[in-house]
């Protein structure tokens, strides 16, 4: 540990707290009020007249430790088992070029669409337009609002457990091991070929999005600090 982390780890004794995620407040050394992170509610949301007819969608960088080769690897296991979902991968970064041909090499580049970086209501209508988000990180993200974010749009979120994506994907989806081609390959499967329980994880996302508004984390944030004062 640096000298930094030392200092932060110290001074977390003295402090009072607050972690985004239960994950993150496990990992300091002191009491820590758990608070999620927002996302924008003004933004995402769903749109009823957009037909939701696509399966999969992946949204964030590419780089190697949000996971789309992961994601890619699993394709080619679900076609081995007789499925071809579409998948479109949204958002840009240096593994570009090696995921595609990564998808060429498992002879699944015609079930994947690059789409690039889309933003605000271009993003909001194609994640509008899919059925489940997966989240492959492979390393334990902090958070996830990237989560909230899909689900707010209508999607059921399929995620890595690590860290706090959990706590972001709460009732609203399914988690799996970091890394876990097996574990992701069954439970894609199961939801492709059980669209009903789709019904059940989107019925959640009401509720778990009302904790997250931006109004909500306020109000929480406020509590701590009207505690502290008093």
């Amino acid at each position: 540990m640096n000298w930094q982390n030392y200092l932060k780890h110290i001074v977390t004794g003295f402090a009072t707290n607050i972690s985004a995620s239960h994950a993150l407040a496990k990992s300091i050394p002191a009491p820590s009020n758990v608070i999620p992170n927002s996302y924008r509610e003004d933004i995402f949301y769903e749109m009823p007249e957009v037909p939701r007819s696509q399966e999969l969608v992946f949204l964030g960088r590419l780089v190697s430790d949000k996971g789309a080769n992961l994601l890619l690897e699993v394709l080619a296991e679900l076609k081995k088992m007789g499925l071809t979902p579409k998948l479109t991968i949204i958002g840009s970064g240096p593994e570009e070029s090696k995921l595609c041909q990564q998808a060429k090499d498992l002879e699944i580049y015609e079930q994947v669409n690059f789409v690039g970086v889309k933003v605000e209501d271009e993003l909001v209508k194609l994640l509008n337009a899919h059925q489940i988000m997966v989240v492959p990180s492979l390393w334990n993200e902090p958070f996830g609002i990237v989560a909230l974010e899909g689900i707010a749009c209508g999607c059921v979120v399929v995620g890595s457990e690590g860290g706090g994506l959990k706590d972001a994907i709460g009732s609203c989806g399914v988690t799996f091991p970091n890394g876990n081609v097996e574990k992701l390959t069954k439970t894609l499967f199961n939801l492709l070929t059980h669209p009903e329980q789709l019904t059940t994880y989107r019925e959640n996302a009401k509720l778990h999005l009302a904790r997250h508004t931006s109004k909500a984390i306020a109000k929480a944030y406020l509590e701590v600090l009207e505690a502290v004062i008093k």
